[in-house]
């Protein structure tokens, strides 16, 4: 008889807890926040093996004679779109921020072949900005004319990108006349800038104002095309006090990474054609196919090509340079185009949305990373995360700066993630 019950006992085990993990995995229940199929809480059935209240669960160390993970219940497989709960998955739209890309071409007497290529070149430059459905704008800080201006070589850039057949503006191109001396570009981009003494429109160095053509969500670009040095050193472009500008009377704002920017230039790339000569060496020059050699190799334009990750290449290469180089910068300033990280909410395809019951994921393949909700933006730390913009009636869902991150690595431009919203699964909290 003893024998009977010990046989039926076993048998009972064997139909009993294959459906109950089946029930647990559905929707990745457990201790540790996942969420639950509905109707259940994490603590109210008790987990097999460990003497909770409810549900069948069996006593400490009587296993019954079958083998159980003790790690099952804190495993997180994947919400799949067939698993108990979740009743659709969708893919929220990921929104690139504008990109905004100030060009600076000198306009000494040495650049007219530079000058001549940027004319021709800029508007199939933009056309590769526009292909990847960005929204750009160009920034053109050089003198504005058609025709040679004494020694100076002017800059007027045409239809379609400008306004008008007089180098005029449009939505996508602001064009600031100013007169760029060959070693004072950094000078000029932070005086016009911000307007200080000495950089206004009308005086020597000035130009119209341009600031208000900067976005502040959108990425930031420079390019500086000359066949000289800054005089300005690549520190005091960036982290420069404010005042007397050390090589004049005239008065320079702070250097584009200071805090009184709010962030505006930071992430910024840097890239620049020039005339530097060797990958290893910034005091090498390049050389001309008539075997002379530019003013200056640039080192501090090299300095600030490699601290932001830009891009480069060689004035002494003339012609040949400029394709590939437009096609650089291009690609650079695409690959840099940085991610809205608030993502409307989109509608599921089946049922309504309940704030309780949305999760979100980054998916990249087969791989799926749940990231957890946390009720505001002040719980972020540095946890990838998400919260609402409403949590009693959200239209979005807002990542913290550590998932917007980790988004901005996989997604995007010329990348394969995506971010996906999955609804009717209990939300997973941090």
């Amino acid at each position: 008889m003893v024998k009977l019950l010990v046989m039926l006992r076993a048998h009972l085990l064997a139909l009993v807890l294959p459906a109950l993990f089946t029930g647990m995995y559905a929707c990745a229940a457990g201790t540790s926040g996942s969420p639950l199929p509905e109707g259940t809480s994490g603590n109210s059935g008790g987990d097999p093996g460990s003497g909770g209240s409810g549900g069948g669960g069996l006593p400490p160390g009587d296993d019954g004679g079958i083998d159980i993970d003790n790690d099952a219940s804190t495993e997180e497989p994947p919400l799949e779109p067939d698993s108990a709960c979740a009743t659709a998955v969708e893919e929220a739209e990921a929104v690139p921020l504008p990109v905004d890309i100030i060009w600076m071409v000198d306009n000494s007497s040495s650049m007219a072949p530079a000058v001549t290529q940027i004319k021709q070149g800029l508007n199939a430059f933009a056309a590769l900005i526009a292909a990847k459905s960005l929204d750009y704008r160009v920034i053109m800080l050089s003198l504005r004319g058609k025709t040679q201006s004494g020694n100076l070589h002017p800059i007027c850039i045409p239809q379609p990108l400008a306004g008008n057949d007089d180098c005029g503006n449009s939505p996508r191109f602001f064009h600031s006349s100013m007169n760029i001396y060959s070693t004072q570009p950094l000078e000029q981009i932070l005086g016009t800038l911000a307007q200080t003494d000495g950089y206004q429109q009308g005086q020597a160095r000035g130009g119209e104002p341009w600031a208000g053509q900067l976005r502040p969500e959108a990425t930031k670009t420079f390019v500086v095309v000359t066949d000289d040095n800054a005089r300005l050193s690549a520190d005091n472009f960036e982290n420069f006090a404010g005042g007397k500008n050390p090589y004049n009377n005239n008065q320079l704002p702070p250097g584009i990474l200071r805090p009184s920017w709010n962030g505006l230039f930071d992430d910024y790339v840097f890239s620049a054609i020039y005339g530097w000569g060797a990958p290893n060496d910034p005091s090498t020059k390049c050389k001309y196919s008539n075997l002379t050699e530019p003013p200056s190799s640039g080192p501090t334009y090299t300095t600030l090509v490699a601290k932001t990750g830009g891009v480069r290449a060689k004035i002494c290469d003339g012609q040949a340079a400029w394709g590939p180089f437009f096609d650089a910068v291009a690609d650079a300033v695409i690959e840099t185009a940085k991610l809205s990280c608030e993502l409307a909410i989109p509608t599921p395809s089946s049922g309504t949305i309940d704030p309780a019951k949305v999760n979100v994921a980054f998916t990249s393949g087969s791989d799926q990373t749940l990231i957890n909700h946390v009720p505001t933006a002040a719980d972020c730390g540095t946890s990838a995360a998400w919260y609402y913009d409403d949590p009693v009636h959200p239209t979005k869902v807002i990542l913290c700066p550590q998932a917007c991150d980790d988004a901005q690595d996989a997604i995007g431009p010329n990348k394969p993630g995506k971010i996906e919203v999955l609804f009717g699964c209990a939300t997973i909290v941090q």
